[in-house]
């Protein structure tokens, strides 16, 4: 087992080497590796079946298994990814502006690598396969520190994307993993500035919040996904219940999925018995609301202030009532956690509104918040959804694992 320092010495190494790499070279290294993912998958599969032991026998809540879980169908789609991404155009040496001054420096902006890059993250061992070739698709080496819980699945997928590189005579140092599973291994790892530019950490609340408060290296804080839907007084009450259905039970242990509703209190009588109706139907689902849904839905259990804040990753519904969009938006903005809220609306000026006022990385008007993902936005994948302000925001494709040099050419020029 390296240490992290023999780790940050072959990803400084391998970095250097990323970068001369040209575009032709990159995306073959990407089809290499998502053929091999294919070849693999009996030992991915296996791997993942360990994995998914431990979980079981550990008290796993579903939701997390569901993260969890490797099956063909999900190998084919992480090796789809990196097929998306070779076809991508190279985010690597663009001139993002050029300009001349008086004095005949002519300046450039090109974008470049950022370096090396750490990743922190729990569960979804497909994060492995996206987040190695959206890094190198960018230029980029990279550190990976999974959860203990994926641990196998996240080796057998490395080892198979390093073994891809080799045969096509790319440094395997493109890709790195922590064996370790010691939580002191991620508490050191965040401190590594030495070796690495930057730390995106992607999982639970606390280990965002771990992040931000131990990290020495500069991190892209990626957010949990506490999201609202509001039902406008003049919404179409078919389509709020197909979206609202769609958002909160396809799947239910992603950070895009509807973890509270919001409802104008002119239609939550309508509104409210046909959810129910319907969710009974797909799954049950424990509906938390405030006096007035509580009155509407005699099943449903009152909510605390807690429960408008919660991102649940479970079969529960938060609901509140509203007099009018001015409190809903009062109410998201002071609940979310700035990733994806939707309104649904047949007013074009309470569209408008909405998508001006709310304060998250992705707002949607009648559509679904599971489309907030960097595959859906076209992105090929993503390395996570940002829901700060600076560098990124929301899901983060190629360009946001790029930064910036200028370059200046001069024929003598003294200051």
């Amino acid at each position: 087992m390296q240490s992290l320092e023999e780790l940050g010495k072959k990803a400084i190494a391998a970095k250097y080497k990323l970068q001369t790499l040209t575009e032709e070279e990159k995306n073959k290294a990407l089809l290499c590796a998502a053929k091999g993912l294919q070849a693999d998958c009996e030992k991915i599969l296996a791997a993942n079946a360990e994995d998914m032991r431990a979980g079981r026998e550990n008290g796993m809540h579903a939701g997390l298994l569901d993260r969890l879980k490797l099956d063909e169908a999900r190998i084919d789609a992480m090796a789809d990814g990196l097929r998306q991404i070779a076809g991508l155009p190279d985010p690597v040496g663009n001139i993002l502006d050029a300009w001349e001054r008086p004095n005949g420096l002519k300046l450039q902006k090109i974008s470049v690598p950022l370096g090396v890059i750490g990743i922190i993250y729990e569960s979804r061992p497909n994060v492995t396969a996206d987040a190695f070739a959206l890094c190198f698709k960018a230029g980029n080496a990279v550190i990976l520190k999974g959860g203990s819980d994926a641990i196998h699945s996240n080796m057998a997928i490395t080892d198979s994307i390093r073994a891809s590189l080799a045969k096509t005579n790319v440094t395997a140092d493109a890709v790195q993993i922590v064996e370790s599973t010691d939580r002191e291994m991620a508490a050191q790892f965040m401190r590594c500035n030495d070796y690495i530019d930057v730390l995106i950490p992607r999982g639970s609340a606390g280990l965002i919040r771990a992040a931000v408060e131990n990290s020495t290296i500069p991190i892209i804080e990626t957010g949990t996904g506490n999201c609202h839907i509001y039902i406008d007084e003049t919404a179409d009450m078919t389509d709020s219940v197909n979206i609202v259905i769609n958002a909160k039970t396809q799947r239910i242990g992603v950070c895009n999925a509807c973890e509270s509703l919001v409802i104008h209190e002119k239609v939550a009588a309508a509104f409210l018995p046909l959810l129910q109706k319907r969710l009974q139907e797909v799954h049950t689902v424990e509906i938390r609301g405030d006096e007035a849904v509580c009155h509407i839905l005699p099943e449903a259990v009152r909510a605390s202030e807690a429960d408008y804040r919660t991102e649940y990753l479970d079969y529960i519904l938060s609901a509140v009532t509203v007099k009018n969009i001015d409190e809903a938006i009062a109410h998201i903005n002071r609940c979310s956690t700035r990733h994806s809220e939707a309104i649904m609306t047949k007013s074009r000026e309470n569209a408008e509104k909405f998508t001006r006022e709310i304060d998250s990385a992705c707002v949607y008007v009648n559509a679904s918040t599971r489309f907030t993902d960097g595959y859906e936005f076209g992105f090929g994948g993503e390395i996570g959804i940002s829901t700060q302000k600076l560098h990124a925001r929301g899901p983060m494709g190629l360009k946001e694992l790029t930064s910036y040099k200028y370059v200046i050419a001069g024929n003598g020029q003294i200051r």
